[in-house]
Order: C-alpha cells, then structure tokens, then sequence
C-alpha cells in the first residue's frame, strides 16, 4: 500500500510504501500525484519511505516502478530512498544512473535527514 506524505514540502512529494505493493498501487496512487506535482513545480522532487520486503512488490509494480521513471524522465530533480533493506536501497541506487537529476538513498533512522536534503531548494 502506498500513502501520501502530506506532511512535506508543498515541492516535495513523498509516499510512504508498507506491505504489498501492486501496478495498480503506482497507477491509482502515485500517477495522479506526480501528474498534479508537475503541474505545481515543473519537476519533481520525491521522498520514497519504504518500509516493506523487496518480495512484496509483484512484478507489475516492478514494472510500474520503472515505466513512472520513464514516462517523467525530464522532470526528476531529486530522489530520496529511505529504507532499511539494504538490497533494495542498493538496487534503487541504480537510479542515480539512468534518470537525471540528484539521487540519495537513507536508512529508516535518517528520515529527518533525507527529509531535509529532499526539501533543499
């Protein structure tokens, strides 16, 4: 499940990812907001807090994951990944690779200071 972290920066968009994570989660979730991000901001900086196992994500979220990288790949500015898997902190770090813009990857414990570097102007 994916929800909305309200509580950030009117240019930062944050999800917080728990339990099973599915296409339609991306497609119902997180399309709209990053639609409405852009409209606001023009580019989109996002938080990702995940809290759930990489066995979580089914293949259409896999695929979600990375279709939603593509169809916005000049409007990233800055990615923030906070986990505790490390697997997926590093299989996420690949991002920095393929999409423009600033990636960093965060443990759980530094949440706050993911938050600050996300919401850095």
């Amino acid at each position: 499940m994916l929800t909305h972290l309200n509580y950030l920066p009117k240019h930062v968009l944050g999800l917080h990812a728990v339990g099973e994570i599915t296409n339609t989660d991306y497609e119902k979730a997180l399309e709209p907001l990053l639609d409405e991000h852009i409209k606001q901001n023009g580019k989109i900086n996002f938080l990702l807090v995940l809290e759930t196992d990489i066995k979580d994500f089914d293949a259409g979220a896999w695929c979600g994951n990375i279709g939603i990288g593509f169809k916005y790949f000049t409007k990233w500015n800055k990615l923030a990944m906070v986990t505790d898997k490390e697997g997926i902190r590093e299989f996420s770090h690949l991002f920095k690779y393929i999409l423009p813009g600033r990636y960093k990857g965060y443990t759980l414990e530094e949440l706050d200071e993911a938050v600050k570097w996300i919401a850095e102007k």
